[in-house]
């Protein structure tokens, strides 16, 4: 999913970066000419270093090019797009952040999930599957709905952490896989019953008395 200032911002620019999880659709929006350089990062294979992407990004702008670097969701919200942004204004390079669509609410939006509710959810929590470790406690004592990135591979022992810090395994949750693509599959259950085999992701996973409201189909409501 791309903003209309995005798409305009693409034609403009003569190099573009872009990551593993971009549509390749996203691409018809490049002006014709511009080089496409592919910085691959997917979970579980062989990524682009973050070192070389962003020499990369530095050494394209101090050509005198326009240089966009394209995402898949937000560039700001575990896209690293903060380390990047960074490392080109220390060393004088002009940066214009143009928001994406982050997967944290897009993806829900899909079924119905809206991550907020007057009456069931006051706060949305994004957090990381992988990396820093995660007070899970405290984010059962918030109430608010939890969307977990990148959680697939960590799905079991995500489920097991929740239901240690006090979350009642009838809570409803979801597992989303390929979000706004052809190729979506979910899987709306509860968090007791929440696991990710069949999966391959990327996925994200979304708990909380919000998921009540996905729509699925019969076949899917039988099989959760």
């Amino acid at each position: 999913l791309m903003t209309l200032k995005a798409v305009r911002a693409l034609g403009r620019c003569d190099v573009v970066l872009v990551d593993e999880l971009v549509h390749r659709g996203c691409l018809a929006f490049a002006r014709s000419g511009a080089r496409i350089i592919e910085v691959g990062k997917r979970g579980g294979a062989v990524s682009t270093s973050q070192v070389f992407i962003e020499k990369t990004l530095l050494a394209s702008a101090q050509q005198g090019l326009t240089v966009a670097r394209l995402k898949g969701g937000d560039p700001l919200v575990f896209g690293r797009g903060g380390e990047e942004m960074q490392t080109l204004r220390a060393h004088g390079i002009a940066v214009e952040v143009i928001p994406g669509i982050t997967a944290g609410t897009a993806v829900p939006a899909t079924l119905g999930i809206p991550v907020t509710h007057r009456d069931f959810a006051h706060g949305v929590t994004f957090i990381t599957g992988h990396g820093a470790e995660v007070d899970w406690a405290a984010l059962v004592r918030s109430k608010t709905t939890l969307v977990i990135y990148m959680g697939l591979r960590n799905v079991k022992a995500i489920v097991s952490s929740l239901l240690r810090a006090g979350l009642d395994a009838a809570t409803p949750a979801c597992l989303i896989e390929n979000g706004t693509l052809h190729t979506q599959r979910q899987l709306v259950t509860t968090l007791g019953r929440l696991c990710g085999a069949g999966f391959k992701g990327p996925a994200l996973v979304v708990v909380g008395d919000v998921v009540r409201f996905a729509y699925v189909s019969r076949r899917e409501a039988r099989a959760a």
